[in-house]
């Protein structure tokens, strides 16, 4: 993949649950310089009812923010974008219904990211808009979930997404505007009860310095700053206790009247509070500074990543075929023949690098379910693939990833080509059947001399397999019904 030049411009689209950001930069000499920035309240969190969908009127507010945001783009590459959505849209029953309307107004798809791929991009923002080579917890406390991340230099170590956000808890705890210690108890205690099975974990871990992100945090420090109780630019529990006690004392939302605390942000001020004095309590933190850079930041720097082939979703491959202990030999042998396939493809099938990334990291990841049970192992990886956590991917990548793993082996079937294409396109079906050839082709789990394998597409419908010097094994034959199934022609050869 080609290196992204400078003076190119880059795009992350963060939907929060509370807000909409958007943050544009260039490139110089590899760093990324900040040049604008949008921020719209949308509240798509309050918006989920108590069976968890999204009501009409909230995603009403985020597609016509989003509407205002592409009026913003037009000097952005479609592919030097990226969207990501967090809890709400993870949260969602119906979020796919609000992902596909909003996916007609975007030049890319929304990347739903899992919470711990949230935190790790968190701590991307906040590593590189403050580099250190200290041992950092970072706090981020959202509209709908916390992140709370131990890492140090550019490399998150310890990452957790914890179910509480300044919105999910302003309804849950200060729903009737009222400030009171009674409301401030039930939400602290809720909170530690949340971060309760991480705290062993970090602690053992330990941290040399705390940093504070995001939008909450902002405000307790420009609050703060108002209140004279800033000192050396540090957030400390005693001047959060005090900012408690303001706010009690204002016993109101509608009476909140605090320097950096706007009047969109003072509804769900209360419980942001709430949760960062719990987190304080929680991990001993006594005092904690502020970091400008966070979620938006970490997506252009990852993206950035991606240009210049140090791809974290290639670091998070290799940590799975080493925790579920693959067979690299095999892997390697599958992908190496399926990127001969995919070069043969490619053209007839109008395939891209994207798909070619997919494929390459389906065969490495196809065989991690034989850790599980060898009868099963598709299904085994399939469903490792898709409701794991890996480190660099969207959920529904990792969807994709599933859906490749899971039709590589024994029967497939027409309703199964539909399956396929409910998450995906034509294309892909198409890698799952490259996919498919290249395990077969290394059933005796050998090497194969390139030159045996002479592989052609007459269309894109009809392929022809010709296994020079080789001998056919039953299986492989056995294919030429299931590609039927599939739509696809087989010719299988051997000379």
């Amino acid at each position: 993949m080609s290196s992204i030049i400078d003076d190119e411009l880059l795009c992350a689209i963060d939907l929060g649950s509370n807000s909409f950001h958007m943050a544009i930069a260039y490139v110089k000499d590899g760093e990324l310089k900040k040049i604008a920035s949008m921020s719209e309240k949308v509240q798509l969190g309050a918006g989920l009812d108590e069976q968890g969908h999204l009501s009409a009127d909230a995603q009403e507010r985020g597609l016509a923010c989003l509407s205002r945001f592409m009026g913003r783009l037009d000097n952005v590459a479609g592919e030097r974008l990226r969207v990501v959505a967090t809890n709400t849209l993870r949260q969602a029953t119906n979020s796919d219904e609000f992902i596909a309307k909003a996916n007609q107004i975007l030049p890319c798809p929304i990347e739903v990211i899992s919470g711990r791929e949230e935190a790790r991009l968190i701590y991307l923002g906040v590593a590189n808009t403050n580099p250190s080579d200290e041992l950092r917890f970072v706090i981020d406390i959202g509209g709908g979930s916390t992140e709370l991340i131990i890492g140090q230099g550019g490399q998150s170590l310890l990452t957790e997404s914890a179910q509480m956000g300044a919105v999910s808890f302003t309804q849950k705890f200060f729903k009737d505007g009222v400030i009171n210690d009674e409301a401030f108890g039930h939400a602290m205690r809720s909170a530690k009860k949340e971060m309760a099975q991480h705290i062993k974990r970090y602690q053992k871990m330990g941290f040399e310095r705390v940093i504070g992100s995001s939008g909450t945090i902002k405000a307790v420090l420009g609050a703060l700053t108002g209140l004279g109780l800033i000192k050396h630019g540090l957030i400390t529990k005693g001047a959060v206790l005090a900012l408690k006690q303001h706010l009690m004392d204002a016993g109101h939302i509608e009476h909140i009247d605090l320097q950096g605390v706007k009047a969109h942000r003072k509804a769900i001020f209360p419980a942001g509070v709430a949760i960062l004095l719990a987190v304080m309590e929680a991990f001993g933190v006594k005092a904690m500074s502020y970091s400008d850079g966070a979620l938006r930041e970490g997506v252009m720097y990852d993206m950035l990543s991606r240009f210049d082939s140090n791809d974290a979703r290639d670091g998070g491959v290799m940590k799975l075929i080493d925790k579920f202990n693959v067979d690299k030999k095999q892997a390697k042998r599958v992908a190496k023949t399926a990127r001969l396939l995919f070069d043969v493809a490619q053209e007839p099938l109008g395939l891209n690098q994207n798909d070619h990334d997919l494929l390459r990291r389906s065969a490495l990841l196809h065989e991690i379910g034989m850790s599980i049970g060898h009868s099963s192992y598709h299904r085994h990886s399939a469903y490792i693939l898709e409701f794991g956590e890996i480190a660099g991917f969207s959920q529904m990548e990792q969807t994709r990833l599933a859906g490749m793993v899971r039709y590589h082996r024994r029967k497939i079937t027409a309703n199964d080509h539909k399956a396929l294409m409910s998450i995906s396109t034509d294309r892909m079906t198409k890698l799952a059947l490259l996919l498919r050839l290249a395990v077969a082709i290394h059933h005796t789990r050998t090497d194969i001399q390139k030159s045996n394998i002479k592989f052609t597409l007459h269309s894109p419908t009809h392929w022809v397999l010709d296994m020079q010097k080789e001998k056919l094994f039953t299986g492989l034959v056995d294919e030429i019904d299931n590609f039927l199934s599939w739509g696809v022609t087989l010719d299988v050869l051997s000379r």
